[in-house]
């Protein structure tokens, strides 16, 4: 279903709040943008406090990197568990129960006293992570009129792009100054901010679309939900097996500066704000074109950056366009999740947060291992090319998979009423 604004909701009471809403949404939205900038903050800022927690709690590099994969983890496995236990609960409350296990978790980080308590902490911390963007995703789509369903998760998902591009900087900037608990008490008081404005902004009466456990568990039944997370799962790789060798690949191959990396980051950072923008629109529009469209991009652009990465200003021109690319399909990506698993989206939503981790994690991975057997920096961007091709069969296989349900349903809405009955007694 190519049309985002064809999508039919089977609850009625979701189309009611959707016409209701419009008053309402645009601070709520804003809400859940605030707490996703927040989150994704402290994500990715221990990145680049690495060396200070190591030297503090006295562990070794590696040792403090394990942070980051005990966060992964936590969001991989820790978010479908909560999901599960929260799929019945109210929205409202459910997301301040989720932003208030956001605010522990961080408090626990700047007061750890010992580097077992604090990946204790950051396990803690990721674990509201993917189902807060799980459930928020559902929200953000159910509050808004059926036209500006991409949007409106693109305006969630823009907290997470503003944290790459301003949150994490200053955070780590902060750190180095003041020590990096202090980014730690700074993402406390974010999420302060976030929680008050979360309580005063979401909608009361948000629907819950799940009847139950069963129901959401039975969506993971459905190829067309599996396709949808492997798009998320293939685009990640294709992302880290290449961004997660960014410094080395400008330093070694482009040969610019410690601080020549800060700014093509921000130009990244740009690209990923804006893409994300363009996204919304787009996937209002035309859901499938989109996803087509951008992934046979992201091949283009990862190519030319195999070739661009020797001279700096074509460089910073593509890893712009790059950011651009990757996050224009996000909003659609997660919108064909949300379609797919419609009637129980929230186990399905927040599993996709786990899809985008194991496709940070296994990218990374990619990207190290064919380092480690002699593939040089500037080759990178092919593997990327390569898993964005992968990408792109993946998404026309769920192109493909959601004709055959469009004709199966037809097929059962054209079938005689005996005939109906007697396939349900079978």
């Amino acid at each position: 279903m190519n049309n985002i604004s064809e999508m039919r909701l089977p609850d009625p009471s979701l189309r009611r709040a959707s016409s209701g809403a419009p008053r309402h949404y645009g601070w709520a939205l804003f809400a859940l943008a605030a707490a996703a900038f927040g989150i994704g903050t402290t994500e990715f800022v221990i990145m680049g406090l690495l060396p200070d927690v190591a030297r503090d709690l006295a562990v070794t590099i590696p040792q403090a990197g394990l942070l980051v994969t005990g966060y992964a983890l936590g969001v991989t496995f820790g978010g479908p568990v909560l999901a599960l236990m929260t799929a019945k609960a109210d929205r409202r409350k459910a997301l301040l129960f989720l932003i208030g296990i956001f605010i522990t978790g961080n408090l626990l980080c700047a007061v750890a006293p010992t580097y077992a308590l604090l990946m204790a902490a950051r396990v803690v911390t990721a674990v509201c992570h993917g189902t807060f963007f799980g459930l928020g995703a559902v929200v953000a789509a159910s509050i808004v009129p059926p036209k500006m369903r991409a949007r409106a998760i693109a305006m969630m998902f823009s907290g997470l792009t503003l944290a790459n591009v301003l949150g994490v900087p200053f955070g780590t900037a902060l750190g180095q100054a003041l020590g990096w608990r202090a980014t730690f008490w700074a993402v406390v008081a974010i999420g302060v901010v976030a929680a008050t404005a979360l309580a005063v902004w979401l909608p009361c009466n948000i629907p819950n679309q799940s009847t139950s456990l069963i129901a959401e568990a039975r969506t993971l039944r459905r190829a067309g939900v599996w396709l949808a997370m492997s798009i998320s799962t293939v685009s990640s790789v294709a992302l880290f097996a290449v961004f997660t060798y960014i410094a080395p690949i400008l330093q070694d191959v482009t040969g610019v500066s410690a601080h020549g990396v800060t700014i093509m980051l921000l130009l990244f950072g740009a690209g990923l704000t804006a893409g994300n923008a363009v996204g919304g629109r787009l996937g209002d529009w035309k859901l499938m074109p989109t996803l087509i469209g951008g992934t046979v991009a992201l091949i283009a652009i990862q190519l030319v950056f195999h070739w661009s990465a020797v001279s700096m200003i074509p460089a910073g021109i593509t890893i712009f366009l790059w950011g651009f690319l990757v996050f224009l399909i996000i909003p659609s990506i997660q919108m064909q999740v949300l379609h797919a698993a419609r009637g129980a989206p929230t186990l399905a939503s927040t599993l996709n947060q786990s899809a985008f981790n194991l496709g940070n994690a296994s990218g990374a991975w990619l990207g190290g291992a064919a380092i480690n057997v002699g593939v040089g920096y500037g080759e990178l961007p092919l593997i990327g090319a390569a898993a964005s091709l992968v990408g792109l069969g993946v998404v026309l296989a769920t192109v493909l998979q959601d004709r055959r349900a469009r004709k199966a349903a037809a097929a059962h809405d054209d079938a005689p009423p005996a005939a109906a009955s007697a396939c349900a007694a079978e």
